[in-house]
Formats: structure tokens, sequence, C-alpha cells
């Protein structure tokens, strides 16, 4: 049973010692959550299924959260579901062990919060847009345009080929 502490903490000994194929869920639930101090999760679900090979352990993660963000073109705050799912080996030597070097630890307790952080970030997109019709903020008086028109015109540009446009 994982610690309220640190619940992505887990105690993988008993599989390690059983059969090779033998395998076992671990089924996460929380309303709200903080990955690294500073990834702030809702609605967090998922589970990880860790069966036993002749290498190591495979652990597979499918997880699903709600976070918020603020657009890049409004600053306006949204909500932004992410899915994510991974699949590391926790190797039991460095014989077996993969690129992303995880060996399982002596004493067989796996943190498993790092790789969920990681991999969630993996998910966040670069510039979050709120709507894919989102119109941003006015450049000259800074009015949100998807609430309302500030009747603001976009500047003519500078260009000497501005005046090619008119042909179109």
């Amino acid at each position: 049973m994982p610690s309220p502490r640190k619940p992505f903490r887990l105690n993988v000994g008993f599989i390690a010692h059983e059969e090779i194929g033998r395998s076992h869920d671990f089924p996460f639930a929380f309303d709200r959550l903080t990955l690294g101090g500073d990834l702030e999760l809702r609605r967090f679900e998922g589970v990880v299924h860790i069966s036993r090979t002749p290498q190591g352990l495979f652990v597979q993660g499918d997880f699903s959260a709600e976070t918020v963000f603020e657009c890049v073109r409004c600053l306006t705050p949204f909500n932004h579901k992410l899915n994510w799912t991974f699949s590391e080996l926790y190797a039991f030597d460095k014989r077996s062990e993969t690129d992303s070097g995880l060996i399982l630890p002596e004493d067989a307790h796996i943190d498993l919060a790092d790789l969920l952080r990681e991999y969630a970030l993996l998910e966040t997109p670069l510039s979050p847009i709120c709507k894919p019709d989102c119109q941003g903020l006015c450049i000259e008086c800074g009015q949100n345009l998807n609430e309302k028109d500030c009747g603001h015109k976009p500047l003519e540009p500078d260009s000497p080929f501005a005046k090619l446009k008119d042909l179109l």
C-alpha cells in the first residue's frame, strides 16, 4: 500500500520474486496532486502495470489529468486535459540496464513520481492556446478581442511590398 506522503513509491519486491510473466496493477486516483512542486494536476487517474521479465520489472503507465495553462494569445487561464503513457524497465542489474538507467533498488521500492512528472511535461503544449479561433489581445489597448472588439484596426505594414497586397 502506497504511503500518503509518497503515493507513487511502490514496494515491488513481491513481483520481483515471482515467476517470469507475472504482473500486478496499481491504480491511482486523486482529486488534486502536485508533481515536483510545480506541476499541479486535478482529476488525476491512472494505472501502473508492472510485469516480471527475465531482465527486470517492466513498468507501463497510462494516466490522465487536467491542469491550468495561460493562453499565449489572450493571457486567459484555461483547463487543459493531459493524457500520457510510458514504458520503462527497472533492470535487476547493470547488464540489463536500458538507456533510462533505471535499476531496481535493493529494498525493492520504486518511486514513480519523477517519471510521471517527466512524461506529463512532455505532453504539455509549448504554446498553449485556449481555443483554435482565439483572437488574442489588441496590440494598441490590450483589450481581449474574444470578449469585445475595441475598434482599433491593425496597423498597415510599413513594407514597400504592402501595395502589392491590393493587387490580390
